[in-house]
């Protein structure tokens, strides 16, 4: 049995591959879909969910997992190993934080050998998710609870992310920007360019092209990371061959240690739109 296991949620963004080879519990955010409620890489894939947005966009939402789901995820971690780090997404984003932190104390009274700590991720997409996969790989090492908590604090501090989003149309339903906005915007043919800071994902560009808003993130990153090793996560949303494409302009302009390719969750997507491509990073 290891010393510790990694718990995070769907938004991560972490591909089923790892999530089998590293014993990752994944806790599925909702999706609501004309009435019905579906768990999120659980009960329809990534590309289902994209294909109910496209469908019926009106009718495509969102909701946070609940205190039982984080529950149940902790039970299962705990066949791993009786120490459990959670890794959230950021709790100036959701919920998700509060809820985990609450279903820990029910473990903690449940099961009086288990303990379980809850970690505010301070972001999103896979930026989050290389914090659960760095915290799983030191996990299967045989490091201590502390330990893992240690270096994924570590990671936390230096991991983010830049997307482009192919169209501003559905921003509005972060709630952080008015319908009209994002519909003259649309119009316009802004394309925005996020990242994330301070647990905040924040607007901190914008292009006419895709192209150029593509161009603009790689330059992005070559300012932080420069010929130093870097660990890159390229994510879109229901756009792989772009995605692709973007995988092998970073193989190819970049000092890799790792790069891996996966779909944007459809809880970030369902806001962002189809077409998003960015990717996650640190150095």
């Amino acid at each position: 049995m290891q010393n510790a296991a990694i718990v995070t949620d769907s938004v991560s963004n972490l591909t089923p591959e790892m999530i089998e080879k590293y014993r990752i519990t994944i806790v599925p955010i909702n999706i609501c879909f004309r009435g019905e409620i579906y768990r999120d890489m659980l009960d329809v894939s990534t590309s289902e969910a994209y294909e109910m947005v496209l469908q019926d966009p009106d009718n495509f939402s969102t909701s946070p997992a609940s205190p039982g789901h984080y529950l149940e995820a902790f039970r299962e971690a705990s066949k791993q190993a009786k120490n459990i780090l959670c890794i959230t997404l950021s709790s100036k984003l959701s919920t998700g934080y509060n809820v985990a932190r609450l279903a820990a104390k029910q473990a903690g009274d449940e099961m009086s050998d288990v303990s379980v700590e809850v970690m505010d991720s301070q972001n999103v997409t896979a930026a989050e998710g290389f914090i659960a996969l760095v915290a799983a790989r030191a996990a299967e090492e045989g490091k201590t609870l502390e330990e893992v908590s240690v270096i994924a604090d570590d990671i936390r501090s230096r991991v983010t992310f830049l997307v482009v989003l192919d169209t501003v149309r559905y921003v509005y339903r972060t709630g952080r920007i008015p319908k009209i906005a994002s519909q003259v915007a649309s119009r316009l043919n802004i394309k925005p360019i996020l990242s994330s800071s301070d647990g905040l994902v924040r607007f901190v560009g914008a292009v006419r092209k895709k192209e150029n808003g593509i161009n603009r993130i790689l330059r992005m990153m070559k300012e932080k990371v420069g010929q130093g090793e870097v660990h890159v996560a390229v994510m879109h949303a229901y756009a792989p061959d772009e995605a692709e494409s973007l995988r092998e302009r970073i193989a190819s302009e970049f000092n890799c240690a790792e790069l891996w390719v996966t779909e944007f969750t459809p809880v970030m997507g369902y806001a962002c739109g189809t077409g998003t491509v960015g990717f996650a990073f640190y150095q």
